[in-house]
């Protein structure tokens, strides 16, 4: 069975054992409780394994100067979701209902707005840390509905979905002492959800012939590692955690300082609500109840 034909298979089981609604564009899901009920126990279980008790959620629109001013349209233009608005007269208004009655392009008599979607659950929280940080830096929890626009017919990767992320503010060499502590403490939280992770060197789907260069140098750096899964036999493993060291690049761009005056260095890891969820299921099957009982237990599902 090739690749796209498992993730068909997949998808088709997700919709029969109602997990998924389908909203009739590709990565875009409705979620039924019996998905969402899972959703809940695992954040429950990132709670208790962090030790984090106090979350950060920030809305899935941010102001666009963030996604501008971070430099992600620079290196993943791509991916980026802009909110945009009707903001003619009563005058303009027949014009854009008759192209959207003969289905054609209207998308020209919108403006943008100062909107965008948030690519990723950290990027609204660096301009509120903008200053000098306390002593000892920041370790903040976020939550937060992401989008990025990468529309595909794979389940596991949808358009618009959910993070957590523990993001770490401060010197250089106290980020990238946080992040090796997680390395191992990740790994047993997939393992004790009954999923076999491996750690890989990864970089992030940089544009271009420029972002091939730029993916090299992540790799290089090891600036970003992922924890992946199996959950298809045929094509690449799928990420459901990421460690990454952003080095001063969001100090720098929003005027983060350290307690001792220096540009601070940041890093975060992230956590794949919907693909740690759907790599559960398929490697415990579509019957909840069935699942391993420590599985259940973990989750608060039993």
């Amino acid at each position: 069975m090739s690749r796209e034909q498992e993730q068909k298979v997949f998808l088709d089981n997700l919709l029969e054992h109602g997990f998924f609604i389908p909203m009739g564009e590709p990565g875009l899901f409705g979620r039924t409780s019996k998905f969402e009920n899972i959703i809940k126990g695992l954040e429950a279980l990132i709670v208790s394994a962090t030790g984090e008790e106090e979350v950060t959620y920030f809305p899935p629109v941010m102001p666009r100067k963030i996604l501008e001013k971070s430099g992600f349209m620079d290196s993943m233009p791509h991916l980026a979701g802009l909110v945009h608005c009707f903001c003619g007269n009563e005058r303009e208004l027949p014009a854009l209902k008759e192209k959207m009655a003969n289905k054609e392009d209207w998308g020209q008599m919108l403006s943008m707005t100062d909107l965008s979607h948030a690519p990723a659950a950290c990027y609204p929280l660096y301009p509120t840390l903008s200053g000098t940080l306390p002593a000892g830096g920041r370790l903040v929890h976020l939550g937060t509905t992401c989008f990025r626009h990468e529309p595909s017919p794979d389940p596991t990767r949808m358009q618009s979905f959910r993070m957590r992320e523990l993001v770490r503010v401060d010197s250089a060499d106290n980020v990238l002492d946080w992040r090796e502590s997680w390395f191992e403490r990740a790994i047993d939280f997939l393992q004790k959800l009954g999923l076999k992770p491996e750690r890989v060197e990864a970089s992030d789907p940089f544009f271009g012939r420029g972002g091939r260069v730029m993916a090299n140098n992540q790799r290089e750096q090891k600036l970003k590692f992922e924890l992946v899964v199996r959950v298809y036999e045929n094509g690449p493993l799928l990420a459901v955690m990421s460690l990454n060291y952003h080095q001063d690049h969001f100090g720098t761009q929003f005027e983060i300082k350290t307690a001792d005056g220096e540009t601070a260095h940041s890093g975060c890891m992230g956590f794949g609500l919907e693909r740690i969820v759907l790599a559960l299921i398929q490697r415990h099957g579509y019957d909840v109840s069935a699942w391993p009982s420590e599985v259940t237990a973990l989750l608060g599902l039993s």
